[in-house]
């Protein structure tokens, strides 16, 4: 029997702005590589892989370059200092070509985008280009999900990079802690689907079960 595989790609903005909640952040980003650990026990029969990217206009930290989940270690205080601007394009763009290099059209990938800031300073990719490859590999078992602070229009930002599953946080401590415990559930929940081979619906990513239940009773209202 051939093990599946999940490639947890993480895409984490580092620049200045972030700053704000830098140490929440930090715990999150921990507690997330914890879930997908979590998840290798779990689900014994799909490997977890992980890589993790950090981003700002002076840097972009390959933190972990597709490694075993048991190898991704909790990230240290010095291992994130917000600063600079916000190349997202460029981030993306890096995270998904390493990605590509080494997935099968049997493997999952889970792409999650945690941002602040709108695209300032990015040199190789615009949005034309990463909305092309978003647009591509989701054709492919290739989810994406962004995340961003209340001071943007998050549910914008990510359709026109073409992202179905958004999620919107208020940046503080508690809201930033609130939206590392959804998106670790909802990563259970999409783990949980991998591994019976059945596919969330599209945009469902972040929903749990009640809001999907009250989703399609309304619909079966208007149907009706």
């Amino acid at each position: 029997m051939i093990m599946k595989r999940v490639f947890n790609l993480l895409i984490v903005d580092e620049s200045g702005s972030m700053s704000i909640i830098e140490r929440q952040a930090l715990v999150g980003i921990n507690e997330t590589l914890t879930t997908i650990q979590k998840m290798q026990k779990t689900h014994k029969d799909m490997e977890q892989r992980v890589t993790l990217i950090t981003f700002d206009s002076t840097h972009k930290n390959l933190f972990y370059d597709n490694v075993s989940a048991r190898h991704a270690n909790p990230l240290k205080s010095r291992d994130y200092n917000p600063c600079g601007g916000t190349p997202l394009y460029d981030a993306i763009g890096m995270g998904i070509a390493k990605i590509n290099a080494l997935t099968t059209e049997d493997d999952s990938v889970l792409v999650t985008i945690i941002t602040d800031g709108e695209e300032n300073c990015s040199e190789e990719y615009n949005l034309k280009m990463i909305k092309n490859l978003i647009e591509k590999l989701k054709k492919q078992n290739w989810t994406f999900t962004f995340i961003g602070t209340d001071d943007l229009d998050v549910e914008s930002i990510a359709l026109d990079m073409g992202i179905d599953n958004h999620l919107q946080f208020s940046e503080d401590e508690a809201g930033t802690r609130e939206m590392f415990v959804r998106e670790n559930r909802a990563r259970e929940r999409y783990n949980k689907c991998r591994a019976m081979d059945c596919a969330l619906p599209i945009g469902s990513y972040f929903k749990d079960e009640k809001e999907e239940k009250k989703e399609l009773r309304r619909k079966g209202k208007r149907e009706g």
